[in-house]
C-alpha cells in the first residue's frame, strides 16, 4: 500500500491549501480516489471529506526520430475535516 502515494508536494501554492485543510500528494498514475482515501483514513487516522485528482502536463521526450510524453505521477489534493491535520513536514 505504500508505493500508491510516492511523495507530498510542498510548493507555495501547495502550502497556502494547507491552511484550508488541503495537501497534495503524487500519486502512481494507476491508483484511484478511493485506494487513496482508505490508505489516508488508516495511515493519518483522519476523515477525508473530499478527494480531487489531474495529471499535470509532462515534458516532451524524444525516442530516437519519434518525440512523445510520458506522464510521470498523478497529483491528488486530499481535502480532510477542519478540525484534523496532517503532519507532512
Amino acid at each position: 500500500m505504500i508505493n500508491y502515494i510516492k511523495s507530498p508536494v510542498l510548493s507555495p501554492t501547495t502550502i497556502k491549501l494547507i491552511e484550508n485543510n488541503q495537501y497534495t500528494f503524487d500519486v502512481n498514475p494507476k491508483t484511484t480516489k478511493q485506494q487513496i482515501k482508505c490508505w489516508i483514513e488508516t495511515f493519518f487516522k483522519v476523515k477525508v471529506i473530499q478527494i480531487n485528482s489531474h495529471k499535470p502536463p509532462s515534458q516532451m521526450k524524444r525516442m530516437g526520430n519519434k518525440p512523445g510524453y510520458k506522464i510521470r505521477y498523478k497529483r491528488m489534493i486530499v481535502t480532510i475535516q477542519s478540525s484534523e491535520y496532517i503532519s507532512v513536514i
